[in-house]
């Protein structure tokens, strides 16, 4: 550490790594060591735009470095944080967090061992949507998401499972707590090698039922959820970073209240109002807000953000969906004597 700022490099400087480097040079508490990236050519355009160190190793950057980003394509995840794990740093990893429930176990047991920090860039978390709910009671027993965009060359090394889907699939298990007992999936590869377009229904054992859909090959983006529960409905705009929230009530409105009265209703023995909020929601870059949160667990050593384990969980999930979508893939087959 430099006096009391903890060094970080970045490792990976495609879309995502240009953009923690760039923000990593204003956090505080963080110090940027510099970026690495096995496309030579590649980092030290980024080095030379956000006049930083282009390291020539990974090695030369675990040197360096307290701390590391890992913003390179999936695939090689696991390697570059077992690295940075036996060498005793700390490690941001983006979403997913490993191609493999396995292997995001192995990492969970190394850094539990060497007793280091992991965070995973399950950026959703910190979206203003999100985090405008941190007041109100959620308990969702209906969930309906989709995760809707563009088609574009990058991240197309995992399914569009792992790219997209997971986001909601973190959400959706951080909102419920309760074990998913069922998946029901489908899915189409399109573009790609592989699954560009999917659908899963999840059932928790509290009753709760999820029906995310997520597609990459979309001529209109779209990150939306809505949630169903007892006495109200809640709606995430990802994109727009806003809720909004109808709910029913028996209770007088104070003055102050960011809410609108609809109208009234009786419910049985109640007489209750319904209301419609939009909570406030603070103007902030979310891959920044992850960063402050991650320099804080290094430094107080509070709970991470987003853990290995539930990025592992998530990552679990994602993995049971997919091989539900390679098994339905297969009895159309079956059932088509082998003909589509």
């Amino acid at each position: 550490m430099i006096g009391n700022n903890v060094r970080v490099g970045v490792v990976g400087t495609g879309h995502l790594g240009a953009i923690h480097a760039k923000l990593w040079k204003n956090c505080t508490g963080a110090e940027l060591a510099g970026i690495f990236d096995a496309d030579t050519e590649r980092s030290c355009k980024i080095a030379a735009e956000h006049g930083i160190k282009a390291f020539e190793s990974l090695g030369e950057t675990l040197d360096s470095c307290d701390a590391i980003t890992i913003a390179t394509p999936t695939s090689v995840h696991f390697d570059i944080a077992r690295e940075a794990l036996l060498r005793g740093k700390h490690c941001f990893i983006e979403k997913p967090i490993t191609v493999s429930y396995a292997e995001a176990e192995s990492l969970i047991e190394k850094a539990e061992r060497v007793k280091r920090v992991i965070q995973v860039g399950h950026v959703e978390r910190f979206n203003p949507g999100i985090t405008a709910l941190s007041g109100y009671k959620i308990a969702p027993m209906f969930i309906e998401a989709h995760r809707l965009a563009q088609f574009k060359p990058r991240a197309t090394d995992v399914s569009v499972v792992l790219d997209l889907m997971i986001h909601d699939l973190d959400i959706v298990l951080w909102l419920v707590k309760s074990p998913v007992v069922s998946v029901a999936a489908h899915g189409v590869s399109v573009l790609t090698d592989t699954t560009d377009i999917a659908n899963a229904r999840i059932t928790f054992a509290n009753g709760c039922v999820a029906n995310i859909t997520a597609s990459r090959i979309s001529a209109q983006p779209m990150r939306k959820l809505r949630m169903f529960q007892r006495d109200a409905y809640i709606s995430v705009d990802f994109a727009k970073g806003e809720s909004e929230i109808y709910r029913l009530t028996d209770e007088a409105l104070p003055p102050s209240a960011r809410a609108t009265t609809l109208g009234n209703i009786e419910t049985g023995s109640r007489n209750v109002s319904i209301v419609f909020e939009k909570p406030l929601s603070q103007t902030v870059n979310a891959i920044a807000e992850e960063q402050k949160a991650f320099i804080e667990s290094i430094c107080s050593g509070r709970p991470v953000a987003v853990s290995a384990r539930e990025a592992a969980e998530a990552l679990r999930l994602a993995e049971i969906i997919t091989d539900e979508i390679v098994a339905q893939s297969r009895n159309i087959l079956v059932g088509n004597n082998g003909k589509i």
